[in-house]
């Protein structure tokens, strides 16, 4: 089943089973060990203007919340030096609700103040965030308005995104999460940053890494765009 394949990718993570590769490192990314390029750039919603930075995440991964605070304190130092996307995966028709729940909070202007708050509720009290009703009943004890809550929710905006969201999961063949996009050409995750690291590594470390590689990666594809920008010729 496909859901349990995406299961297994992620418990390999925790368990250490990648083997260490000497040669690699996030200051310095390996193709084929610490990141992968596709055969083709995508396009992406700053068309060239910033590098674009699109995570893939699930609420219910173990390995998304545990990745959230680095990753927020890492997006502080961005500034506007980037623009960052949040793509919620689709990997099973029962994941729409958390895919719906993101993007009504994105909507509502609520990300911001909420988006940790969920992870919250389904990983540390244990909270089944994965029903409309259920969604619907926690968010109203958020303080969030139900009528206002619930129109954007069944919306035909955030049925739209969902759509969308699923096609950029194809588009980008993700089979695992957490992942990440870099300027729709380089794609990098915990998993392939692992491969450079000792097995059994703690997960500060491996997610540092994982940051670091990214980093590398942004700097790697504003140079690619610096080059295109050298080699157009001046309009007359």
């Amino acid at each position: 089943m496909r859901f349990l394949k995406h299961v297994l990718a992620l418990m390999s993570l925790s368990l250490g089973l990648v083997a260490a590769t000497a040669s690699a490192s996030p200051a310095n990314p390996v193709l084929g060990t610490d990141y992968t390029q596709l055969p083709q750039k995508l396009v992406t919603d700053t068309a060239g203007k910033k590098i674009q930075v699109t995570e893939f995440f699930w609420y219910s991964c173990p390995h998304c919340n545990a990745l959230e605070p680095t990753l927020e304190a890492w997006l502080a130092k961005q500034g506007d030096k980037i623009i960052f996307k949040r793509v919620p995966v689709q990997f099973d028709p029962r994941f729409i609700p958390q895919q719906k729940l993101y993007y009504t909070l994105e909507a509502l202007n609520l990300v911001s103040t909420m988006h940790a708050k969920v992870f919250n509720a389904i990983h540390v009290e244990r909270q089944a965030l994965d029903t409309d009703d259920n969604i619907l009943a926690w968010v109203v004890k958020q303080g969030i308005d139900k009528a206002k809550f619930s129109a954007m929710y069944n919306s035909f905006a955030v049925n739209t995104e969902v759509k969308k969201a699923l096609q950029m999961e194809e588009a980008y063949k993700i089979d695992s999460v957490p992942y990440f996009a870099i300027d729709g050409l380089y794609m990098t995750s915990p998993l392939d940053a692992s491969k450079s690291l000792p097995s059994n590594v703690a997960d500060s470390v491996l997610f540092a890494a994982t940051m670091q590689t990214i980093d590398s990666l942004i700097a790697k594809a504003e140079a690619l765009e610096n080059t295109k920008v050298a080699k157009t010729p001046a309009k007359k």
